[in-house]
């Protein structure tokens, strides 16, 4: 009975802080594909951590630390694996253990408006655009976007994947765009938002409430 308290009690945390996660990830690897991987390898580091060890007091925190090292170990193995990665090493000042913890200090919010910019951007279509942010800023599963899509898992799998490798093709970059774009990729992100919102709220699984998005 604990052990269903404290996996639900994790699962509405990672809710809150899976965006923060992503976003921090994504600026890190440029990779949405990786970053997700990433995350999701520090969610279950706290499935397996949190139920024995119990949940630390500021959780966020915790996620955060023990995913910027699943990442900075990815870069190390990679850049061992690979010599074409010393310029991405030296970039990042080489030094690992010190300078780059400084660099992944700033601010976690510029990071999540980074991320939205780039789920939302006006290359993928808007059913793909919606999909991805409700995933990745969202923080819900495939299954419930699904249910509020009204169409298949797989379906909304497929979307999801199909979204990610479009950004990577493109080399969408993670980025805030520059004022010559700003206003027609905030108009993308404010479509996304209304599309997300306008429809009201249901019921998905359990006790979540999640957006309810119509096919158009």
């Amino acid at each position: 009975m604990k052990e269903t308290l404290i996996h639900q009690r994790i699962e509405s945390i990672w809710r809150a802080e899976s965006a923060k996660v992503v976003a921090s990830l994504t600026r890190m690897v440029r990779d949405i594909s990786i970053a997700e991987d990433l995350a999701q390898d520090t969610l279950i580091t706290a499935l397996e951590r949190w139920p024995v060890s119990d949940i630390p007091d500021n959780p966020g925190a915790w996620l955060m630390t023990v995913a910027k090292r699943k990442a900075i170990d990815m870069l190390r193995r990679k850049k061992r694996l690979d010599q074409k990665y010393e310029q991405l090493a030296y970039s990042m000042n080489t030094h690992y253990d010190h300078d780059l913890a400084d660099e992944l200090d700033e601010e976690i919010e510029d990071d999540v408006l980074r991320l939205i910019f780039m789920t939302c951007h006006p290359v993928l279509s808007k059913n793909a655009r919606v999909a991805l942010t409700l995933r990745l800023i969202g923080g819900l599963t495939t299954e419930e976007i699904a249910h509020a899509f009204l169409v298949l898992e797989p379906t909304i799998a497929q979307r999801v994947v199909r979204a990610k490798r479009k950004l990577a093709a493109a080399n969408v970059p993670f980025e805030v765009p520059d004022k010559a774009e700003y206003a027609e990729r905030l108009s993308s992100v404010l479509e996304v938002i209304y599309l997300m919102f306008n429809e009201g709220y249901s019921a998905s699984t359990g006790e979540h409430k999640i957006w309810v998005i119509w096919e158009r």
